[in-house]
């Protein structure tokens, strides 16, 4: 006889910690997975330091059989894309769960519900407050550790949510790369003649000052160039500081490049971080008392470089701008010692970026899905 399963929704700052904290508990999970951190979860759900949530409706629920949590999900309704877009779209996002269709049936369930209720007729997932949040679920390549801000869910998962009626919607990909001793020739040509030809140059960040006063421009610069790319939303200035200080800590200014116009402003950047996935795993999503030490013994050992974020301002690109920031990435990658790298989640539509990276060598290793449904009326 199976025992009922229960399905609560989250009240209070108790059941809103039991509910972050719950997939660290939870048995049946992904052997080589990576855990955020407790510390940023807790900062995700907490209206003073995520601006977001300010613009969003947002429920929480917890399944719960034989008196034990055995699963959790969040239902999102991002109010300014579904009106920018014309939509009535609703989001499932953070779905964790033991080995249990039924779970993963109730928990996606108790969702489709409330959206309705909501006057949404369509589902999608797992996907979060933006394109910034972990998207989808990983469902290739699960031998490779998970990189920072990318799903980490188990093999098992993606076959229960396509149980539930959800289709395919949208493909991410992500490559591995070996750093290459040296680029073509050609990479050099085009890089010199579009900076000289456009008037641009390469702006030298050696230390966190220096890197400090371009954050707001730098994310401008992404509000700019990332309106294609599914759920994002143009950022504020206080988001824009809440994603500054997040990432602030691990950012080495060597691997930070940007190209400025005469102006000053910035027109193409890309950013990268050593590997720190071990270290998050034997942090086990707790910063302190020694997880911290844990993260950043990780990315002093790691011989992989992971790309976090970069854009190009949309009239310049195809114009060599990659090529230029390419070059000085990759120097600086050798010089650390890094041997490959992880280029995170790539639309599969964006044959732009996937055609330059298969130039160079890369593979695809890792692939996610976002899925979707129509809600028709219960």
């Amino acid at each position: 006889m199976f025992d009922e399963i229960e399905v609560r929704k989250v009240e209070g700052a108790r059941a809103l910690s039991r509910f972050i904290e719950l997939p660290l508990s939870l048995p049946d999970q992904r052997p080589n997975g990576v855990p955020p951190l407790i510390m940023d979860e807790r900062e995700l759900h907490d209206p003073a330091k995520n601006p977001q949530l300010a613009a969003c409706t947002v429920e929480r629920w917890i399944a719960w059989r034989g008196g034990r949590p055995v699963g959790r999900i969040m239902g999102v309704l991002h109010h300014g894309y579904n009106a920018r877009r014309a939509e009535r779209t609703a989001r499932f996002f953070q779905l964790a769960s033991v080995r249990d269709f039924r779970v993963v049936h109730a928990l996606i369930g108790v969702v489709e519900d409330w959206a309705r209720d909501q006057g949404m007729d369509r589902m999608i997932g797992p996907f979060g407050f933006s394109d910034k949040d972990p998207q989808g679920l990983q469902v290739e390549g699960f031998e490779h550790l998970p990189v920072i801000a990318t799903p980490s869910d188990p093999s098992w998962l993606p076959a229960m949510v396509e149980a539930c009626g959800y289709t395919p919607f949208e493909g991410m990909v992500s490559y591995r790369m070996d750093i290459p001793d040296q680029l073509p020739e050609s990479y050099s040509a085009i890089a010199d003649r579009c900076l000289q030809g456009l008037g641009l140059h390469r702006v030298p960040i050696h230390n966190k000052g220096a890197l400090k006063p371009w954050v707001v421009p730098v994310l401008r610069l992404v509000n700019a160039s990332y309106g294609d790319l599914l759920g994002f939303m143009p950022m504020s200035e206080p988001e824009m500081h809440a994603l500054a200080k997040k990432y602030m800590f691990i950012l080495d200014p060597r691997l930070v490049h940007l190209i400025a116009d005469g102006k000053g402003d910035p027109v193409a950047f890309v950013i990268a971080s050593p590997d720190m996935s071990e270290g998050l795993r034997k942090a086990k999503g707790r910063l302190f008392p020694l997880g911290f030490l844990h993260i950043l013994r990780a990315m002093k050992r790691s011989r992989q470089l992971d790309l976090l974020l970069g854009a190009v301002r949309p009239d310049l690109q195809g114009r060599g701008l990659t090529a230029a920031l390419g070059i000085t990435l990759f120097e600086a990658a050798r010089q650390r010692g890094f041997t490959h790298l992880d280029s995170h989640l790539v639309m599969e539509r964006n044959t732009r970026m996937r055609a330059e990276l298969e130039r160079l060598g890369a593979v695809v290793w890792k692939r996610y899905q976002v899925y979707e449904k129509e809600l028709n009326a219960a």
